[in-house]
């Protein structure tokens, strides 16, 4: 048997992986984070009330703690705010600012659940960090190397946010849930008599009060604003934007419509919100950086066939040397898509995909899976 550390949330999913890891016979040890959040701040006639963001609340942490005792299991509560707060949150709010629209998961898995975390539990001579992750883990026929396989229930499957994850922590990875369905998961906590069997399940960013990214832009920006930013006079450098700037937006044609608050504020495909009058809807098709501008016009504009990434992350460590084909998501809930992946130098591709898509979007991932829709190939940041 192993000693497995469980990263708890006080929900039901990792409440069961640690129940299913103590019934197997393995020592089970649960870890909480305690990651840094705003608090939410919400005005009710003209009153202003603070609320607890639900990550890492006092309710979640209760929560765990239950759960552990019930399992008659050791609970840490690890502060890890000033990590996250370093590598996601500041790395979230840049990223808008410049124009991209990006995905905090894969950064918060990256660095902070299977680095900081992973760490922690092999300082313990844990033999795996267990995640309630929906998502399965194994060796791979032929080569051995660990890869990362889709979850059993499809419409549950995280392997989209696990990409980013490297053969070391592959190696130590477990992921109990993979192999059954979220009602099956609920149906075994209620069997276990757990509290947090009926609990609802976020789907907001984590650390965003309110789960209002642009209102988490305009606070975040204010802070930005209040700090000091050195100029080299000397040599004539120009400082960091750090804060939201307002700038033109232009059709296709390149004749002025109007002005747009900060790029931050808008995303590929956006229609509402632009602020300008139209005979036909208009969306955002392209955020400008480097001129801080938008470029609006039809939905039909909005499609495309071909993109670049960077980034590149390919889970067995080497990256394929001529074009290969595989099924690409390019966000989240997307559906897969048959794509010719061509590696460039740099941790760069070139993607050309069989049917145009809608609204491919800066910051997001683009996904690659096999053939078949079951293994994770390699994954990289849309540019």
């Amino acid at each position: 048997m192993a000693r497995i550390v469980v990263a708890m949330s006080g929900g039901v999913d990792s409440s069961v992986a640690a129940a299913l890891l103590k019934e197997q016979g393995h020592e089970v040890i649960g870890m909480m984070l305690r990651l840094w959040s705003e608090p939410g701040v919400i005005e009710d006639d003209g009153v202003e009330r603070v609320v607890q963001n639900k990550c890492c609340s006092l309710e979640s942490v209760d929560d765990a703690r239950r759960v552990a005792r019930m399992l008659d299991i050791p609970f840490y509560l690890v502060n890890v705010e000033q990590e996250f707060k370093n590598h996601i949150v500041d790395s979230f709010y840049e990223d808008y600012v410049a124009g991209r629209t990006p995905n905090p998961c894969l950064k918060c898995n990256r660095h902070i659940r299977f680095t900081v975390l992973l760490n922690r539990a092999l300082a313990l001579n844990a033999d795996y960090l267990a995640t309630g992750h929906y998502v399965r883990v194994d060796d791979h026929p032929v080569t051995s190397k660990r890869r990362l396989r889709r979850a059993v229930d499809r419409e549950k499957d995280q392997s989209y946010v696990l990409h980013v994850l490297n053969q070391h922590q592959l190696a130590h990875a477990c992921f109990p849930l993979g192999g059954y369905t979220k009602p099956q998961v609920r149906a075994m906590a209620a069997e276990r008599g757990m509290l947090v069997a009926t609990k609802a399940e976020s789907q907001e960013i984590c650390f965003v009060a309110n789960n209002d990214y642009r209102g988490f832009i305009d606070r975040y920006a204010t802070a930005r604003a209040e700090e000091t930013v050195a100029v080299d006079t000397a040599t004539d450098a120009k400082p960091l934007i750090t804060i939201p700037r307002p700038g033109p937006i232009y059709n296709r044609e390149g004749s002025l419509l109007g002005r747009h608050r900060g790029l931050a504020y808008y995303t590929i495909g956006q229609r509402k919100g632009l602020g300008i009058a139209s005979n036909e809807p208009l969306h955002v098709l392209k955020i400008d950086a480097q001129s801080n501008a938008l470029i609006v016009g039809p939905a039909a504009a909005l499609d495309q066939q071909e993109f670049f990434t960077s980034n590149m992350h390919y889970l067995n460590g080497e990256t394929p040397r001529e074009p290969f084909e595989a099924l690409v998501k390019v966000r989240y809930k997307a559906p897969e898509q048959p794509a010719l992946v061509t590696p460039l130098e740099g941790q760069r591709a070139h993607i050309i995909l069989r049917q145009p898509q809608r609204a491919i979007t800066p910051g997001q991932a683009a996904v690659f899976y096999g053939e078949d829709g079951e293994e994770v190939l390699c994954g990289g940041i849309i540019r």
